[in-house]
């Protein structure tokens, strides 16, 4: 199974390139004929519908074509990550450095593994976090509270969305 999702991984690649589209994640769920393969794209300016709806028509003839996809037969889904995206590769936290982010980690930081606050810098396979925002008040001339985490120690990150 690896090895067909990578081939997958690849193909969806090789189209988004062509499209000046980057691929976030790729994920096949479920089983028989419920299954479903998503393709989450993205691009700095943000996705349309028919950036969506073209990778979706090129990367299915291509998946049919040269039959990628064991079993057959599956529901394939193309959206872009959403206001809460992913960040799941060293790429993510530099693009998104100044952002606000939701992380939860492997082993505990400081006896606890939940984290909110802005991304302040990635450097090295190392992010910065200033917990200092996140927090409901501050107290007048209260220092910045800010943690370093090691990537490898992440187990889940997501933007918040600012509006």
């Amino acid at each position: 199974m690896a090895l067909e999702m990578e081939r997958i991984r690849e193909i969806a690649k090789r189209v988004a390139d062509a499209s000046g589209l980057e691929v976030v994640d790729v994920e096949l769920r479920g089983g028989g004929k419920s299954r479903m393969l998503r393709i989450i794209i993205d691009k700095p300016e943000g996705v349309t519908h028919q950036d969506c709806a073209d990778l979706s028509r090129e990367v299915s003839t291509i998946l049919d074509v040269e039959d990628a996809v064991p079993g057959g037969s599956y529901v394939l889904e193309v959206s872009s990550p959403g206001l809460d995206r992913k960040l799941v590769r060293p790429g993510d936290y530099e693009r998104f450095t100044g952002s606000r982010v939701k992380l939860t980690t492997r082993e505990p930081v400081k006896g606890n593994r939940h984290f909110e606050g802005r991304l302040e810098s990635f450097h090295d396979g190392r992010l910065m976090l200033d917990l200092t925002s996140a927090k409901k008040k501050n107290r007048p001339g209260e220092a910045p509270e800010k943690l370093e985490f090691e990537l490898s120690n992440v187990e889940k990150a997501n933007l918040v969305p600012e509006i």
